[in-house]
């Protein structure tokens, strides 16, 4: 006898196309039988040693969040609820060209202190691995959710070239492009570039293009931040078309967002742009967030030059009073790249996060807020946060635009991604509410995707994006990795004052077939595994 059959639910099955009535049944971690309408026609229903009446909820494929920074979180927290209470089965990490794999002990310790605002400086985990493999290896102990792996480009420089803005020589380019192909082997499925961030963003064009070719020659996709969201947003995006077609490799834009003033009311130039290169033959998708703000660490704004060397020289500057002056004008009246060529406005930039708890009453307001109460200049807040936290300081950032939000989410290359940071006392609630908000807010309130598409956007193509050949839809010999939520009460539970409440409506997940999500608690079961890139052919 199956081990569960799911009684009467409303199928959504990913596809985008309409729902129907059907018992589903699973063994063995996968979709062994769906019987459509079932009760209706009388037939014959399935029995099983456990059948779970699925009566008003919808029963869809589980949703794959297209970008996460869970490299550590997975690993730290076994409940992992920020994304399994959403719904979500797998998730994207090695994120922005900036990861924990391939390192040395050298590059590993670098690491860990420039994103220890996006994943802890992780005092907590054992970092038993090295390489890209070693990793996956690890995740695959068990796990919360299910993890594919990008290899972050700015890593591999770090390893190869070190942080140094200069081209790479004949034999580095070399070297990278062998840890590349090294961890496409073992199992990523892409490369990720973090084009505003230190090291990668001092490779140009030509080595991104040589990299991506190798990541063309084993099937993977290239998932680039790239060089601005801001003043030259629409060059930036235009940037990496041209790369991505130059290196014959499949493009994914990561958080995909046109942000910052200068861009409001743009959209539809981003999306016009996809358009003509994939009539062109351009392989194309993207993935966001569905809110305005974003999120990142107070150090990314930092112009690039002021980050070359890594962390320890970053402090360095900021100790220098010279050459903290000159990074002030870079940001408050130059536009520092790192801030997207704008010049920074302290009013919209939140303090989401410190590591030094001495620090915590910094977080929650705007780094001009806290300037005033202390009687300063917001640079010179700024300045000290980021010394005496080490560069430790999340941000959330009020640049974005609704009309942009909802424009982008409609086009048929979008896909779902948090970019969710789970770090601070008050993170962005994309990471806890991501999910079930395009499902609450833009399906049933706001109309602006109906639940079938909206539920493809999720599942079946991030899927696709990711060469996944029985994930991404509710079909017989598919993997179960399955939710069940309530289309009318479904909605995210976090909120900028509460941002890890967790969402309502979305009573039972399955991960391979077992509940991780059961009458709506986490269970303690680990059934999350590592995704590995699915051999070209």
């Amino acid at each position: 006898m199956e081990q569960l059959v799911i009684r009467d639910a409303d199928v959504v099955d990913g596809s985008g196309e309409p729902s129907y009535r059907a018992d589903v049944v699973v063994d063995g971690g996968r979709i062994v039988s769906i019987v459509k309408e079932a009760a209706a026609a009388g037939c014959l229903r399935p029995r099983a040693v456990r059948e779970l009446d699925a009566e008003g909820l919808v029963l869809s494929p589980g949703f794959i969040d297209m970008h996460a920074h869970s490299d550590l979180a997975l690993l730290r927290d076994p409940e992992h609820s920020a994304k399994a209470a959403q719904g979500v089965t797998l998730e994207v990490l090695g994120q922005d060209g900036l990861s924990y794999a391939p390192v040395d002990d050298r590059t590993l310790a670098q690491v860990r202190q420039a994103i220890t605002g996006w994943n802890g400086y992780g005092d907590d985990i054992d970092f038993d691995w090295r390489s890209v493999g070693e990793y996956l290896d690890r995740l695959d102990r068990g796990v919360a959710v299910n993890a594919a792996y990008l290899v972050p480009q700015g890593t591999v420089r770090a390893l190869a070239v070190g942080w140094e803005d200069r081209p790479a020589t004949p034999r580095e380019l070399d070297r990278m492009r062998r840890l590349v192909a090294e961890g496409l082997e073992q199992g990523a499925v892409g490369m990720s570039s973090g084009l505003t961030y230190t090291p990668g963003r001092y490779a140009g064009n030509a080595e991104l293009t040589e990299l991506c070719r190798v990541v063309a020659s084993y099937g993977g996709y290239y998932c680039p931040h790239h060089r601005s969201y801001g003043a030259g947003a629409l060059e930036a995006y235009e940037e990496m078309v041209a790369l991505a077609r130059e290196a014959g490799v499949a493009l994914h834009l990561a958080h995909a967002t046109m942000n910052f003033r200068v861009n409001e009311g743009r959209a539809p130039e981003l999306l016009a742009l996809l358009d003509k290169a994939v009539a062109q033959g351009a392989d194309i998708t993207l993935d966001t967030y569905p809110y305005t703000p974003g999120c990142t660490t107070l150090a990314a704004l930092l112009p690039g030059w002021a980050g070359e060397g890594g962390p320890p020289e970053i402090l360095a500057r900021l100790a220098d009073p010279g050459t903290a002056e000159r990074i002030r004008h870079d940001l408050e009246v130059s536009g520092s790249d790192g801030c997207h060529g704008v010049p920074v406005d302290w009013d919209t930039v939140e303090i989401s996060g410190v590591t030094d708890p001495a620090l915590a009453d910094h977080v929650g307001r705007t780094v001009r807020e806290s300037a005033e109460l202390r009687g300063e200049h917001p640079w010179t807040t700024v300045r000290r946060l980021l010394v005496e936290d080490r560069l430790g300081p999340t941000i959330l950032q009020h640049v974005g635009h609704e009309e942009n939000v909802r424009t982008i989410m409609r086009h048929r290359a979008h896909t779902g991604g948090s970019d969710g940071i789970l770090q601070g006392a008050k993170p962005h609630p994309r990471a806890y509410g991501t999910f079930p908000h395009y499902l609450g807010h833009y399906v049933r309130e706001l109309g602006v995707l109906s639940l079938e598409e909206c539920v493809a956007h999720l599942t079946a193509r991030p899927a696709a994006r990711l060469r996944l050949p029985d994930r991404g839809l509710v079909r017989e010999g598919y993997r179960a990795d399955l939710v069940l939520f309530d289309p009318g009460t479904v909605a995210a539970g976090a909120t900028f004052e509460r941002p890890r409440a967790l969402p309502v409506g979305i009573p039972y997940v399955l991960v391979d077939g077992r509940f991780v999500i059961e009458d709506g608690r986490r269970t303690d079961v680990l059934a999350g595994r590592s995704v590995r890139r699915t051999p070209w052919a």
